[in-house]
This record gives C-alpha cells, sequence and structure tokens, in this order.
C-alpha cells in the first residue's frame, strides 16, 4: 500500500436507531396509572360498570341457560349486576334457570365482587403496571380505608400495609372457602349426594357463605337443611368471616403472627364490638318478637328458636341464607331486619350497607354530645370531625337511594309498603332476603332494583365522588352562623 494512503475501513457501518417514542403498551400502562391516580373512585366505578357488561353479555348467551335459549336482557342484567354485587336477589331460579356454565360464571363473578371495587382495580392497575406504585397502594388503601381521603389523622390501613392487605385479601378468601368446603363435603356426602356433586355444592355453598351472596345451588334451598345445625353453623361462620372486612382479618392474622404483640387500631375494635353488639342484640330482638309467631319460630322448641334467632341475626348482615319464609315474619321483626340489613356488615368486606363503623361512629357522637363533650372518643382514641361528616354523608345518601327506590317501586307495582321497603333496603345492603317482591317486579321495577345494587356495592359516597369532576380548594371562609336545630 503507497505511503499516505489509508487503509479502508471494513467495519460495517452501524445505523442508530431511529426513536420512536414510547413502546404502545408503556403508554397504556403510564395512561391507567396517571387515570387511577387522578381519580381512584371513577377508575374503580368504570371498572365495575364493565364487569356488569360482560356478565350480562355472558348470560345472556344460550350456553348459559339450562334450555339452552338466550335469557331476556332484563334477568341478564340483574343477575349480572347482583352476582358483581355479591347481592343475592334473582328474578330467575337460580339453581334451574343456568346451566353448568351459568353456574361457572354465577361462581366468578362473586369471587370478583367480593374482593371489593377499589382491590379489584388495584390488582388490575398492579398486572398492567407490573408494580405496586404509590398511585395502587393509595387506590388500595382506598376500599381499605375510605376515610383516608378525607382525614389527615391515623389510618385504619397504614400505606405501606397495602401490599400485605391485598394479599391478605385475596390469601383469606381461598383459604377460608377452601376450608368451609372441606367442612362442608362430609355433610353432603352424609346426604347422600353424588362425591363429584357433592364436591362441587360445597365449593359453592362456601363461596356464597364468604362472598355474602346466598346462592343456593339446588331448588329447595335451604330447607334439607333446615334443621342441620352442624352445616348451618358452617354457613353462619362463613358469613360473618365474609362480614367482618378483611382490614379485620388482615388484623387477626398479623396478631397471630406477632403473638398478640400488635396493637389492635380503632377500626378493628370499633368494627369487632359493634358486630357482636348487632349479632347478638338482633338474635335476642327477634326470639322475643317470634317467639310465638306460627309461620316462624312459633312451632319450635326452645334451643331451636334460641339458634334460628341467632341465624337470621346473623344473615341479615348481608348473608342471604333463610331457613324460613320471610314474608311469614312479623311486621315489628320485618322493621328489625330492615334497620340490621340498612347497617350490613363491616368496611372493606363482602357486605354491603352503610357498615357497621358508620353506625358506631354515629352512635359515639350522640353520646359526645348528650354529655357535653366536644371531641368524639372511644377507646382513649379521638375521632376527627370529619370522620362524622363522612358518617353523615353515608347515611343521608343511603337513605335517599332507599326513599326514591321505595317510592318510584310502589308506583309501578303497587305492592304493599313493607315487601318494598324490604326488598329495597335487601338491595342496598347487598343482602340477598326477599319477600318474593323481586322474582314478581316488571323490567321497570327490574332496572330500579339493579342501580340500587350497584349504589350498595359501590358506596354511594365512591359513586358521589367518581362523579365529582376534580377536588377544590376553598380558599376563603364565610362568617359562622349558628342556625336552630332540634
Amino acid at each position: 500500500m503507497p505511503d499516505g494512503q489509508r487503509m479502508p475501513d471494513r467495519r460495517r457501518a452501524v445505523k442508530a436507531p431511529r426513536y420512536s417514542g414510547p413502546r404502545a403498551s408503556t403508554r397504556v400502562r403510564d395512561a391507567v396509572d396517571s387515570f387511577s391516580g387522578r381519580s381512584p373512585a371513577r377508575f374503580a366505578t368504570l371498572i365495575f360498570l364493565f364487569l356488569i357488561a360482560l356478565f350480562t353479555f355472558l348470560f345472556t348467551l344460550p350456553i348459559s341457560s339450562s334450555s339452552g335459549k338466550g335469557t331476556g336482557f332484563a334477568d341478564s342484567l340483574f343477575t349480572a349486576v347482583s352476582v358483581i354485587c355479591v347481592t343475592g336477589l334473582s328474578t330467575v331460579d337460580m339453581a334451574t334457570h343456568w346451566s353448568f356454565f351459568g353456574e361457572v360464571l354465577i361462581y366468578v363473578g362473586v369471587q370478583i365482587g367480593a374482593l371489593g371495587v377499589l382491590t379489584v382495580a388495584s390488582l388490575l392497575g398492579l398486572v398492567i403496571s407490573r408494580r405496586l406504585g404509590l398511585r395502587s397502594r393509595l387506590l388500595a388503601a382506598g376500599e381499605a380505608d375510605p376515610s383516608r381521603n378525607v382525614s389527615g389523622g391515623r389510618a385504619a390501613v397504614r400505606l405501606g400495609d397495602v401490599g400485605g392487605l391485598l394479599a391478605t385479601v385475596a390469601v383469606s378468601a381461598l383459604v377460608i372457602e377452601f376450608v368451609l368446603a372441606v367442612l362442608i363435603f362430609p355433610r353432603m356426602l352424609v346426604a347422600g349426594v353424588p362425591p363429584v356433586q357433592a364436591a362441587l355444592e360445597s365449593f359453592y355453598y362456601s363461596a356464597m357463605a364468604f362472598t355474602n351472596t346466598g346462592f343456593t345451588p339446588n331448588a329447595e334451598g335451604l330447607t334439607p337443611f333446615a334443621t342441620d345445625y352442624y352445616f348451618l353453623g358452617i354457613l353462619m361462620l362463613g358469613v360473618f368471616l365474609g362480614s367482618i372486612g378483611f382490614p379485620v382479618i388482615y388484623a387477626f392474622s398479623t396478631a397471630i403472627r406477632t403473638r398478640g404483640r400488635q396493637r389492635w387500631s380503632l377500626h378493628v375494635k370499633l368494627t369487632v364490638v359493634t358486630s357482636l353488639i348487632l349479632l347478638g342484640g338482633g338474635a335476642l330482638v327477634y326470639f322475643g318478637l317470634e317467639f310465638s309467631n306460627p309461620g316462624t319460630f312459633g312451632p319450635l322448641a326452645f334451643g331451636d328458636k334460641l339458634f334460628q334467632s341467632l341465624f337470621l341475626s346473623t344473615m341479615t348482615r348481608s348473608g342471604g341464607f333463610a331457613t324460613i319464609d320471610i314474608d311469614h315474619l312479623n311486621g315489628s321483626s320485618m322493621l328489625v331486619t330492615d334497620m340490621l340489613m340498612f347497617i350490613g356488615g363491616g368496611s372493606a368486606s363482602t357486605a354491603g350497607g352503610i357498615k357497621v363503623t358508620t353506625i358506631a361512629v354515629l352512635f359515639l357522637a350522640a353520646v359526645a354530645e348528650a354529655r357535653g363533650n366536644d371531641p368524639i372518643q372511644a377507646f382513649r382514641r379521638r375521632i376527627p370531625v370529619d370522620i362524622l361528616r363522612l358518617a353523615v354523608s353515608v347515611v343521608l345518601w343511603g337513605a335517599t337511594t332507599v326513599a326514591v327506590a321505595t317510592i318510584i317501586i310502589l308506583q309501578i307495582t303497587g305492592a304493599s309498603l313493607d315487601d318494598v321497603l324490604f326488598d329495597v333496603i335487601s338491595a342496598f345492603g347487598t343482602s340477598g332476603l326477599s319477600t318474593g317482591l323481586t322474582a314478581r317486579l316488571p323490567d321497570a321495577g327490574i332496572y330500579i332494583m339493579a342501580g340500587v345494587m350497584f349504589m350498595g356495592r359501590i358506596g354511594t359516597v365512591t359513586f358521589a365522588a367518581a362523579l365529582a369532576s376534580r377536588q377544590s380548594r376553598q380558599l376563603y371562609l364565610n362568617p359562622e352562623e349558628r342556625p336552630i336545630v332540634g
């Protein structure tokens, strides 16, 4: 090679890649993460509506019904809402109308609904973003502790515990339902049910108990087991564990792991104490009111009356199972049932209603006002005033929902006030008990009841927050003036 001539570069030139922006999957994850962080309530509501629409479509398919024919839109929509909202009300015979595929849809639907609206949204957000970031943690914390959005004090569930809480939700649901199914399975065999069918019905009953749905796989309902206290006791245990709330179950599991060294939060104490008071008090009230009723507990022995009273009190918490004809209850007992169903179970549970902590806060506020105390206190802890405002809002909007729906259905059907009010409150509290009115409703009434179930499960405060375009801060305060109250 001549001097001064440069040796040619034989290396292949590498073309620099052109930057085309973030990948489509990344953009979707970022968009979902951003939207869920700005409005967790609205994000959860949209997911809930999507699930209802999906299951409505699936229930309309001919493969879902035992007759091989498509189910009408009104009945399919109502069933989808009842399943996703874990209510237990129905407009068709749930044991005979649906095929095996339809029963599988029901089983899967109640499992999804039992996890809770915001918890499902959190898990879906976690799957999309592949991480449990701050927004996802806040989203899950909102289901476990709705007061986090309005209170700056100590929360019932700390943000750092949300990952453990989500794991507890999934694990506890699987473990509790499996244990309940194992306990029910021998009873099914004793009743002469074939082993395969006995296993399927055991898991079905366990799921319907823990999720507080109340559907039964057989057309006779609980009639064959009306005096089987072993079987009924297992159902009561499942309903109680489902209605107590996942934060309480998480506290129990933490206390077991730490051998009692973990202090219970105020939320756990209020939930447990109030639940036991309502459970025992309701049983005593039913025992007294139905003692001589020939249509319910009248013909039973003394001990049987006590057990059946406790069973009915447990089921009003959102369980939905019944060993008696609800329409045979005395009017006084139906009113008591209305009150218990409206209260419902614990926060972040499979139960509906305004929740036991809400009624506990209102009661504590009334006691504090009667004693002339300014702060609201319980278990040597002070409850912020904004929690009281939230409790009042929940009760007010819940009562408004029930009142408006009752008036409309009364006008549509012309049925008695007792029956309409009972079924409407059962829908709002996702209890599932019925006087038989729901199965006789026309399509217009079915749509109204579906809306009530949706409001009862999604939560009136969450629904109101989802409709709000944004939160605004008030930069000034008007002069204070006291109106006359009472």
